[in-house]
């Protein structure tokens, strides 16, 4: 069986020890081990798995103390998928629990205060009193975020509370100690713009420390160390060895590292990676080993180990992960730019098996998510795998407008005003997909999740001729509505939102006439906004649903065969939306109606004791493709080959 195979993070040091995720293959969740050295005799720190039955309590995150046996692990559970996490604390050394318990805790990290007696964190109000909810069943705004100090050993409701801002009730809060242990830094967001206000609070009185470089009083005389390059996005870099820094660029959706002084930001050395995807970096400043883990279509999992100790970085692999029955020389992988409706080049990845016949007979998977400055890069998908290997199928993805695959200009070029770009997108890809004989309408599925799960249902409204089947997975599908509930109103940023006139026509209609003029987003061309006209091009999927056969009567069509997928403890995208979406589509595509044309299936698949997908069980994840790749297979008449 594919899935079950070993499954590792890569290792992180804190104090004297190393700490690391694994699970074995099957186990419900991954396992938390500690060692003493990279040599050492693994142990057991945290396994998840004793604390259900039914692997739904997923171990959320987890913060060391700052100290040099490491001696606090602060962890964050959160049950059912929820986003709700409650915090426990465990001593290291013989891994007794304390009675510390910190409840209503949601969207935040946990940093320590370097003399170990405690931690900042970030929650909500709680529930009034008589409530007994369900957390993650509930739908109300959450509003009021709020900055606590924990000190260990107390009751939360001695926590001190250090800031809140009643008059901004969306703001969002995050705290962290500076490396030092001399300055609190707060970041202050209110939606998933990438902006932010930063304060600072001197806690010298408090610890010892050495200088911070920056002016914190002068932000003028701050310096750029790395300028913003033409051609690549600065997706991370992280302090190292002292007085270097590990630098990632992503480069036509390709991860390329740098080694740079961290003082002047030049280039010391180029890290040797393959074409694909760098899923995490383990470093700090006093490190002078990191590890790195990559992934690609065709590569599972590996961890490399990066010695910056000698004159040219030492890289090796540390752990590498095989899946057994994997053949990765069976399979090809393709980058192409296909041209949107604008003339815009959009990149995609196309996997299949080796010297397919393009005659337009293969089964084909497309997949794209286009928003929020998320990019979709490279990654390994055992199920994907075997839709390509058992069944003959093509697997895409479409890097649309609206991630962040070519920084800020593209992620704009598909939001607010501009989010019919991204169906554009979308549809263009499907079309090159049919035009170059990879598969043809009724052999093409579309699948996408949260944002991507609004694309599928957008464009299976626009253009519903174009596909043989489509998979929404926890989709954002009531434009006019999403910020009421939970976290939604922080993606206003990226969609507007109906309070706001201009902005409900964006949402209603979207696709406004644009005025536009095309200008180079390193090696992309993006088409660049000037102004907008009228338009009538529908967006909502849950406002747009039509029969097509009304549209257009000389060419008799139907929907494509749908799944749409939620989770009963999903509070982050509530289920009404994909529950409210299904029976419409059912209500006027098929019950309204005698004799309807629509018989392709409309169906909904809600899984229970489970979230927006974070902390799902290995079962429910395999339980899930089950479901979701079989139909499709059904819809698509794709047949089994061993």
């Amino acid at each position: 069986m594919l899935f079950d195979h070993p499954r590792y993070d890569a290792p992180f040091k804190r104090g004297n020890k190393y700490f690391y995720f694994h699970n074995t293959g099957l186990q419900a969740q991954s396992v938390l081990y500690v060692q003493d050295s990279l040599e050492g005799e693994p142990d057991v720190l945290l396994d998840p798995n004793g604390l259900s039955e039914d692997g739904t309590v997923s171990l959320n995150s987890e913060t060391l103390s700052v100290s040099e046996d490491a001696k606090y692990l602060a962890y964050g559970l959160s049950t059912s998928g929820s986003d709700w996490v409650t915090i426990k604390v465990m001593r290291v050394e013989d891994k007794i629990v304390e009675a510390d318990t910190l409840n209503w805790v949601k969207f935040t990290g946990v940093s320590w205060t370097h003399d170990g007696k405690g931690f900042f964190y970030c929650r909500y109000p709680n529930p009034k009193e008589g409530e007994n909810l369900d957390a993650g069943t509930e739908t109300n705004s959450n509003l009021y975020h709020e900055l606590y100090y924990h000190f260990l050993g107390t009751d939360q409701s001695e926590d001190i509370l250090c800031w809140r801002d009643l008059e901004n009730p969306k703001y969002m809060f995050e705290a962290g100690v500076t490396d030092d242990g001399k300055y609190l830094l707060l970041y202050i967001e209110e939606s998933c713009d990438p902006v932010n206000k930063v304060y600072y609070c001197d806690m010298s009185a408090f610890s010892d420390g050495l200088e911070v470089r920056v002016d914190l009083k002068e932000p003028s005389n701050w310096i750029d160390i790395i300028p913003e390059s033409e051609k690549d996005v600065l997706e991370s870099a992280y302090a190292v060895h002292g007085d270097k820094m590990i630098v990632s660029y992503l480069n036509d959706v390709k991860h390329v590292l740098q080694i740079r002084d961290l003082k002047t930001g030049s280039l010391l050395h180029r890290l040797p990676i393959d074409i694909g995807s760098v899923t995490g970096i383990s470093a700090r400043r006093e490190d002078s080993t990191v590890f790195i883990e990559f992934t690609s279509f065709l590569t599972s999992h590996i961890i490399y180990q990066c010695n910056l100790d000698t004159e040219v970085p030492d890289v090796k692999i540390l752990r590498e992960i095989s899946v057994p029955g994997f053949d990765p020389t069976e399979f090809q992988v393709n980058q192409v730019f296909v041209p949107s409706k604008d003339g815009t080049r959009i990149p995609m990845f196309i996997v299949a098996k080796k010297n397919i016949t393009l005659d337009g007979s293969h089964p084909c998977l497309l997949y794209a998510y286009g928003g929020f400055n998320v990019s979709i890069t490279p990654s390994f998908s055992v199920s994907r795998i075997v839709l390509t290997r058992h069944l003959g199928s093509v697997f895409c993805i479409a890097n649309i407008r609206g991630g962040g695959e070519y920084g800020e200009e593209w992620h704009k070029a598909g939001s607010l005003a501009r989010k019919q770009n991204c169906f554009d997108d979308f549809i263009s890809a499907a079309e090159y997909l049919v035009s170059a004989g990879y598969t043809q309408p009724k052999k093409l599925c579309i699948e996408g999740g949260s944002n991507g799960g609004l694309l599928v249902g957008a464009c299976i409204n626009q253009r519903p001729d174009l596909f043989g089947c489509a998979l929404a997975h926890v989709g954002v599908m009531d434009m006019l509505r999403f910020h009421k509930f939970t976290i939604g109103h922080a993606w206003t940023s990226d969609y507007g939102c109906s309070d706001k006139k201009e902005e409900f026509d964006w949402l209603i209609k979207s696709g406004l006439k644009a005025r536009v003029q095309h200008c180079k987003v390193g090696s992309i061309t993006v088409a660049c906004l000037l102004g907008t006209t009228g338009g009538s091009t529908k967006y909502s999927p849950l406002h747009n649903v039509r029969r097509p056969w009304e549209q257009h009567p000389d060419q008799p069509s139907q929907y494509p065969p749908t799944m749409l997928l939620t989770a009963d403890h999903d509070d982050r995208v509530v289920p009404l939306h994909s529950l409210k979406l299904l029976a419409t589509m059912q209500y006027i595509l098929c019950t309204s109606l005698e004799n309807s044309p629509q018989t392709n299936p409309i169906i909904g698949r809600i899984e229970c004791k489970a979230g927006h997908g974070a902390g799902r069980p290995t079962k429910k994840m395999i339980d899930e493709a089950a479901d979701t790749y079989s139909f499709m297979a059904r819809m698509l008449d794709a047949s089994w080959n061993e």
